[in-house]
């Protein structure tokens, strides 16, 4: 039986990934975006939605019932954004409606929801998918918040239901307000005075490549594992001035900034052997590669 795919937040980084990854297994596969249309695929259905109207999505799923739902849509704080009161309603109340129109549509459907490392109390060392979780602003309480809600549906009606806590993961398909691609054209519009704040602030995180998470969420559409909650990350830290200088390194480029060795500053790292275990998966790139795929392909499209 062909099996009907849904994919919320499809015109952003992993939607578009795995878009890709998707549109040749023999599945009904549909994208839902929200404003700006994705590049047309044959083969792949685009819907713009409107997740805060459950009519609307519950017409949708009695017409074409739903196998699996990956539910990345969500609007994300960017690098030192600092007005997170913006994400909670809407984001908790469409997560909400696509959450209870799956289930009442398809009792045996698969729904897959994408959380954020940010939700984790612990803001150093390393963490699992036992670790304790707190409520640091908006943005987290609608993850938090909305992770419980489906937890306790999946107990009392015995649903298939996972959430990916995703880390830092990055690609040409990143979003321009966040941190690599900022830096990236940083790099390209020698802008100092960006750089050497970055620089300055000795940043070291968990980053990964962004198609690395995306196969580790395809293992999870295409697996019949079902588990409450699986990290998905590189499972080390890795320091932005690294970064900065593969970069200038791997394309010969010379920049008037200070990149000496800093001191090693701890950050909060994901354990990833569940999803290593459980999916069969490891990572087959890393963030050095994703940034300099970021910069080579700006730097293309800025010659064109």
């Amino acid at each position: 039986m062909t099996k009907n795919v849904f994919i919320t937040g499809g015109a952003g980084q992993d939607g578009q990934i795995l878009t890709i990854l998707l549109k040749k297994k023999k599945i009904n596969l549909t994208i839902f975006y929200r404003d700006k249309i994705p590049k047309t695929i044959k083969g792949v259905n685009f819907i713009k939605d409107d997740l805060l109207n459950k009519k609307k999505i519950d017409t949708l799923f009695k017409r074409i019932k739903p196998n699996i739902v990956l539910h990345l849509a969500a609007n994300n704080p960017s690098y030192n954004e600092k007005n997170y009161k913006i994400f909670f309603n809407k984001n908790f109340i469409a997560t909400k409606n696509i959450f209870y129109s799956t289930f009442e549509a398809n009792k045996e459907a698969k729904f897959i929801f994408c959380s954020s490392s940010q939700i984790f109390q612990k803001k150093k060392g390393i963490v699992s998918e036992k670790s304790k979780f707190h409520e640091t602003t908006d943005y987290t309480k609608f993850r938090i918040k909305s992770d419980f809600m489906m937890l306790k549906y999946k107990k009392k009606e015995k649903i298939n239901y996972t959430n990916a806590i995703l880390f830092n993961h990055d690609s040409v398909y990143r979003g321009k307000k966040f941190l690599i691609p900022r830096l990236v054209n940083a790099i390209i519009k020698r802008d100092y005075s960006f750089l050497n704040d970055i620089i300055k602030a000795n940043i070291f995180a968990d980053f990964s490549h962004a198609s690395d998470i995306c196969n580790a969420l395809h293992k999870i559409i295409i697996s019949k594992t079902n588990l409450d909650r699986l990290i998905l990350s590189s499972g080390k830290s890795t320091s932005v001035n690294d970064i900065i200088r593969y970069i200038l390194n791997k394309n010969k480029l010379r920049l008037n900034v200070n990149l000496d060795e800093r001191i090693v500053k701890k950050t909060l790292i994901g354990n990833n052997m569940l999803a290593r275990q459980k999916l069969k998966w490891s990572s087959k790139k890393n963030i050095f590669i994703a940034a300099n795929e970021i910069y080579r392909f700006k730097i293309k499209k800025k010659t064109k």
